[in-house]
């Protein structure tokens, strides 16, 4: 999107051992520390790095991005399913009515029914749907936003 992104992100389960592997200071103690914890910092540190290579990139410094890394946990399968809906839709939600989702460069709905190699898990979210037919007859459905709007994090 112009001015945002979402990620539905899986976190593969870690040891303490996989997790210190990662750079956290030997001084942490992991395990006094949530998953969400532990997440947060990952992504804060991926932001951070990202950031400063454009910053060098484009000769300029400073903040690159406006606000903080939040999320959300999906804890279901009904949950996980709207928001797959609700990545591929927010063009709409967040009044981009020009762009479709079917077609937006940067939207990862069309990279998915792609057959092309990928390190997106494209077949095991093919198969959660039911395959591609299914994938697509559900994102064609148009679920009321109302149904979704409790489960996102808006300002």
């Amino acid at each position: 999107m112009p001015n945002h992104f979402h990620l539905l992100v899986r976190i593969k389960p870690f040891s303490e051992f996989e997790v210190k592997a990662k750079g956290f200071p030997s001084k942490t103690d992991i395990s006094k520390l949530s998953v969400g914890e532990i997440v947060s910092e990952l992504f804060r540190r991926f932001f951070m790095s990202y950031a400063k290579s454009i910053n060098i990139q484009e000769g300029r410094s400073g903040s690159l991005f406006q606000k903080f890394f939040r999320r959300k946990l999906v804890d279901n399968d009904i949950y996980f399913s709207r928001m797959v809906y609700y990545i591929h839709h927010q063009l709409r939600h967040h009044g981009f009515d020009k762009l479709d989702y079917r077609t937006y460069e940067w939207s990862s709905y069309r990279r998915i029914l792609e057959d092309r190699k990928s390190s997106l898990k494209k077949m095991e979210l093919l198969e959660w749907f039911g395959g591609k037919i299914e994938f697509i007859k559900f994102h064609a459905q148009g679920l009321d936003e109302q149904v979704i709007e409790h489960l996102t994090i808006e300002d």
